[in-house]
């Protein structure tokens, strides 16, 4: 009777270990697949965000002219981010595509400071379901306008390393003290990004590209308004970039299509190798820039 007891214990005490091992056989190895898909991921986006006023359409002529130049074309995916939560998708990114161009618009596009702040708060929301939907862990950020701006705002609220870490960002005409044209007189939202840039990844390679059609302002944006980013980024990123592009399409709303942005984008933001004016494979030259 006794020996009968112990069995019965016995086989008990194996279905409970069975129980318990089998789902969790099942959860370690989806985790040890999904960690080695996050891993060996090769994907490295470049995601664009355009200013106020502008949709996810912004940048289809830069990201042409840039493709005329590129010895691998680049695909485009524009996301946009409407009032109510939903995102919606248009285009695709081709599977042998490792940098491929995203766009992420906002249904409220409005300018003003409390308008960034909801729409750093967007971006969020999307970043979350592109890394969910493609599995990235690197990316790259453009941001024109008031888009570099909703960027710094991200970055200092909501970005967490360890769902992907940004590799390099670049502002284009990004008013960070507003229409102010002297840092003396700081608007709330430059304070703001002062007081939390402890919270800037510190591995972070930035450039800051103005444009100037008179050497004080881009027609629209104060020059001394684009170098305040300098208070926020420089010394507390890795390295922090100042350009000024002049001459052509130097005006503000023109910058995104300026074929010295394109350049500049060529150069420093992407990874991999682009043709030379004579139609030869000439590789990236620069891949970090430590001027501060």
């Amino acid at each position: 009777m006794r020996r009968r007891k112990n069995i019965a214990s016995l086989l008990f005490s194996l279905l409970l270990i069975l129980a318990l091992a089998w789902p969790a056989y099942f959860w370690t190895k989806d985790n040890v697949a999904n960690l080695t898909k996050w891993h060996n991921s090769k994907l490295s986006p470049i995601i664009m965000i355009p200013g106020s006023s502008a949709t996810e359409n912004r940048f289809d002529s830069l990201v042409s002219l840039i493709n005329k130049q590129s010895f691998k074309k680049h695909s485009l995916l524009k996301v946009k981010v409407w009032n109510s939560g939903k995102i919606t998708y248009q285009g695709k990114i081709n599977p042998k595509d490792n940098e491929p161009f995203i766009v992420v618009g906002f249904e409220n596009n409005h300018d003003g400071y409390d308008n960034i702040l909801k729409q750093a708060k967007m971006f969020n929301k999307a970043f979350t379901a592109l890394t969910n939907r493609y599995d990235f862990n690197n990316f790259k950020g453009i941001g024109h306008s008031n888009g570099g701006l909703v960027y710094t705002a991200f970055l200092e609220k909501y970005f967490n390393e360890d769902d992907a870490q940004i590799k390099k960002l670049m502002t284009i005409g990004s008013p960070f003290n507003f229409s102010e044209k002297s840092t003396a007189n700081k608007t709330q939202m430059l304070a703001s990004f002062i007081k939390n840039k402890v919270n800037l990844p510190s591995n972070l390679i930035v450039y800051s590209v103005a444009g100037t059609q008179n050497y004080e302002s881009d027609g629209l944006v104060p020059l001394d308004s684009v170098e305040a980013g300098k208070y926020v980024y420089q010394n507390q990123v890795k390295s922090f970039t100042e350009i000024t592009v002049t001459g052509v399409d130097a005006q503000h709303s023109s910058l995104p299509q300026n074929k010295q942005i394109v350049s500049l984008i060529t150069e420093y933001i992407l990874d991999k190798h682009t043709l030379d004016g004579k139609g030869k494979l000439s590789p990236n030259p620069n891949q970090s820039d430590n001027r501060n």
